[in-house]
């Protein structure tokens, strides 16, 4: 077996106690609705397994950090070496967000040891301590400071070893570079030969002090990319590449549509096929074979009837998501917030503004698709796969197999993005089934039609907004409806006295979920490119109009910065050229973005030329990673804003490869500036959703500023500008 497969000590953690419930059958059909009920009011229902004691016993005994309960030893997390290496624990992963290198800062910062000496061990739930998920932009302002903890305590902790070995006052000691200092004798001792390879026994304690931002030397500082060589060279093993002994190469049998039934299945020609194994089991069927052109051969053997059922087109989307809202007591006062009166408040205004708008399904379109490699061993399976959730899928394989956790590990290799997309384990699941089945490693990659069709969706949804604003420019209503997209980022950071936000969720037709930033892409394109109508309607410069209405001073800030480096004040519209800017705060973190735009009347054609977008997530950690975060965020909300849109009917979708599904291209991609606001006054939050958020508005009101023409839909160019 390769070494990503192979079974590795793990370090002391807490006991935890499993009790299997009665054996839970598993669905292994995708269906669709089957992921998140309420995506997007800031709830998250997994329902692709079902709820057993053991998923009970652990929801209730994990309760820090949105749930979790973290071990408070320090063996759980920090293990100092013999030889001095640090090897840090932590159920977080690298997906590209470049987390690897931010924790390992932490680490170096409180600890006070090299970078190099620090080894992070993530994402494997047979070494590390249990983890939610990395999603949310949780993993700074939770992972980064309890990481910050351990090494305090440990540091610590060796200062009080060495006080002992050396019979002085703790008091005279200093800890720097991986060793202990005598300040009055200037004798040292290196913390290999006081840890002597042992686990820490210590126990945290949260109120110990931290190093302030304001005296960081290696946090705050712009660390290269942690092994940042083996990704430029290939050398790094992604879920994808992992090839161990004796490999099988696994494909599933797809239904021809969402929701179709297997109602029959002749695999005769499959199963005569050397060295193939063929799995039924349910609406279950797949094949493992030596290699991938076998697999796919076999795959192609099987003859399957399905019954299929009508389903809906993206031509009836939005009349849809109206029509089928949840009913009362079914969600549908999720993410509301009123006070004062609407009506009242319209009533009252010099001008009043309705308008709908509309956003489509998008998918998350990773550069590599679901991936896993799955082995059985004495009754135990060991998964390695692409997922933002290892302990998450640990549970799927649990149920699924009605296993222990002692007979699941989980392991993920730092892999090739997410963007929320990757937080279930079908991959896995498929990889375990057939490697049970054929009892040889099999691999599970999904083809890209597979990962355009059967992955979920960022959720579509129809924005209804009522706003009103006196003559001066002041807002006095604001009314708000999301269906189906979701509650994130809904509510307005804007002082309205009279005010209804509400989300409405809806029997959504295709399987949605988490996509980078969640709904407030959605409510962020709508509530800003209606702000920049109001502020027309007030004869207002829409900075002026923004910062009149805001109380926050942080994001007042951020709009600010950048104006300031887009050069708003000085900008000079003309025909066919256009600025517009929009912005929020979500996560604990604050953006504005500002663009100019270029428009060719006559063909339709729509060029970006600028985007500056200002980010304020307190105290910066890696200004070069929070700098190329920021700037891939803003690529990203290209598509999303321009041109990404899933196209569905019957059941099937109907582009379901790079061909026919357009991200942003090199040609796409405008000049691109960053402007960081370092507030080391205020603790760090997450980056890696909210710098998307103001793009699509500040695109659209850039249109709107060239061409006087209002769109309100997502994407608003797919086929360029129609007048």
């Amino acid at each position: 077996m390769s070494g990503a497969l192979t079974q590795l000590p793990a370090p002391p953690l807490e006991p935890e106690r499993y009790e299997l419930g009665e054996p839970t059958p598993y669905d292994f059909g995708l269906r669709r609705r089957d992921f998140f009920k309420f995506v997007g009011a800031g709830v998250a229902v997994f329902l692709v397994v079902r709820d057993t004691p053991a998923l009970q016993e652990s929801g209730g005994r994990r309760r820090e950090f949105g749930g979790e309960e973290l071990p408070k030893n320090i063996g759980a997390w920090l293990h100092v070496g013999e030889d001095g290496a640090v090897t840090v624990f932590t159920g977080k992963v690298e997906v590209g967000q470049n987390i690897r290198t931010s924790l390992t800062q932490a680490v170096a910062e409180e600890l006070r040891v090299p970078i190099a000496r620090i080894n992070l061990v993530m994402g494997d739930t047979g070494r590390t301590p249990y983890d939610m998920g990395t999603f949310g932009s949780r993993t700074t302002p939770t992972m980064n400071l309890q990481l910050r903890r351990i090494a305090f305590a440990a540091r610590d902790l060796l200062v009080e070893m060495a006080a002992k070995t050396w019979n002085v006052d703790q008091s005279r000691l200093v800890a720097d570079d991986g060793q202990v200092r005598d300040r009055q004798s200037g004798r040292v001792l290196e913390y290999a030969k006081l840890a002597q390879g042992q686990a820490f026994a210590k126990t945290i304690v949260e109120s110990d002090p931290l190093t302030p931002a304001t005296e960081w030397r290696v946090a705050g500082q712009p660390i290269p990319k942690v092994d940042a060589r083996d990704f430029v060279t290939g050398r790094h093993q992604y879920p994808s590449d992992l090839r161990p002994a004796g490999l099988m190469q696994g494909k599933v049998l797809r239904p021809p549509s969402f929701g179709a039934q297997l109602a029959s299945l002749d695999a005769s020609a499959a199963q005569a096929m050397p060295g193939v194994t063929v799995v039924h089991d349910g609406e279950f069927v797949g094949v493992a074979a030596p290699t991938v052109e076998a697999a796919d051969r076999a795959l192609a053997a099987l003859k399957a009837q399905w019954k299929e059922t009508p389903q809906p087109s993206s031509a009836e989307l939005f009349e849809y998501l109206k029509a089928h809202t949840a009913q009362s007591g079914e969600g549908g006062d999720r993410g509301s917030e009123s006070e004062g009166s609407v009506e009242k408040g319209l009533a009252a205004a010099a001008h009043r503004l309705d308008a709908t708008y509309t956003i489509a399904y998008i998918a998350h379109a990773p550069l590599e698709p679901r991936a896993a490699v799955a082995e059985w061993r004495d009754g135990k399976v060991t998964v390695s796969t692409g997922t933002q959730r290892p302990f998450g899928v640990r549970e799927e394989l649990m149920q699924a197999f009605h296993l222990g956790e002692n007979q699941v590990r989980v392991l993920m290799p730092d892999m090739g993005s997410g963007y929320g997309g990757k937080h279930t384990g079908e991959v896995a699941l498929e990889a375990a089934r057939l490697a049970r089945a054929a009892g040889a490693p099999v691999k599970r990659v999904w083809t890209r039609e597979e990962e355009f069709t059967w992955a979920y969706f960022r959720p579509a949804g129809v924005i209804d907004i009522k706003g009103g604003v006196t003559a001066d420019g002041t807002l006095t209503a604001w009314e708000f409806h999301n269906y189906n997209s979701g509650g994130s980022g809904i509510g307005t950071p804007y002082t309205v006295p009279n005010r209804h936000i509400q989300f409405h969720p809806c029997d959504s037709p295709l399987r949605q979920g988490s996509y980078r930033g969640l709904a407030a892409t959605a409510n962020f394109f709508a509530r800003e490119s209606h702000m920049d109508d109001l502020a027309r309607a007030a004869k207002m410069d829409p900075l002026e109009f923004r910062l009149k209405n805001l109380s926050d001073a942080r994001l007042k800030g951020v709009f600010q910065a950048a104006a300031d480096k887009f050069g708003w004040s000085a900008r000079r519209p003309g025909p066919g050229r256009g600025f517009g800017m929009g912005g929020g705060t979500e996560k604990g973190s604050y953006v504005a973005s500002c663009a100019e735009v270029k428009v060719n009347r006559s063909t339709g054609a729509v060029r970006v030329v600028r985007v500056v977008t200002a980010f304020e997530c307190g105290a910066i950690v890696n200004p070069e990673g929070l700098r190329n975060q920021v700037a891939g965020a803003s690529v990203m909300g290209l598509g999303g804003a321009l041109f990404e849109a899933i196209q569905f009917a019957d059941g099937k979708i109907l582009n379901p490869h790079f061909a026919q599904y357009r991200v942003p291209r090199f040609s796409d991609v405008p000049a691109v500036e960053v402007a960081l606001v370092d507030r080391k006054d205020i603790p760090s939050a997450g980056a890696g959703e909210t710098p998307i958020m103001g793009v699509a508005p500040a695109i659209g009101n850039a249109i709107f500023d060239a061409t006087g023409v209002r769109l309100r839909s997502l994407p608003m160019v797919p086929n360029g500008l129609k007048t």
